[in-house]
């Protein structure tokens, strides 16, 4: 019993550090098909593992200065994924977009930020939110993309844009 017990905890500890590792595969659906032709840009990605993260990011948002409604956004996470793309043309921008309206997403927000255009899109269940998509483009082709899942409402959300649309 014992020894099935450490092989458990070996596991675990390795499923958990596991997902920590850096890749350079996309980790998001749009972006793993490989049908589609990325012309020359290049990935990064990353899953958070939010057991482990989740008392780092509150408390680095705390420390610059982020506000409560954003602190308690991310105590609502369950899953987070970042893909960064290097290299990403506009037009491949603008699928990713028709992808998102094809599969239920609704923009919310889009906030330009020192030059870079920051857009949440969110899948919605009634007044539940599962999943909200956060996309930062920049001028130089540099793209963010982070994937969040969790147990959102409407006005959770609302909260969250308003507070960063007004720095």
């Amino acid at each position: 019993m014992k020894t099935l017990k450490h092989i458990f905890l070996t596991i675990l500890a390795i499923g958990i550090l596991q997902s920590c590792i850096v890749s350079e595969k996309p980790n998001m659906e749009f972006f793993s098909n490989s049908k589609y032709d990325f012309k020359g840009a290049k990935f990064a990605s990353i899953n958070v593992p939010m057991v482990l993260a989740k008392s780092y990011i509150k408390k680095a948002l705390k420390e610059s200065g982020e506000s409560e409604e954003t602190i308690n956004l991310v105590k609502k996470a369950s899953k987070i994924k970042v893909l960064t793309v290097t290299n990403g043309s506009k037009e491949m921008l603008e699928d990713y977009s028709q992808y998102l309206k094809d599969h239920h997403y609704e923009e919310w927000a889009t906030i330009k930020h020192d030059g870079d255009d920051v857009n949440i899109r969110v899948k919605q269940d009634g007044d539940a939110i599962k999943n909200m998509l956060i996309t930062v483009g920049s001028k130089e082709k540099e793209l963010v993309f982070v994937d969040v899942k969790g147990n959102f409402t409407t006005n959770d959300i609302s909260k969250m844009i308003s507070s960063v649309s007004g720095k």
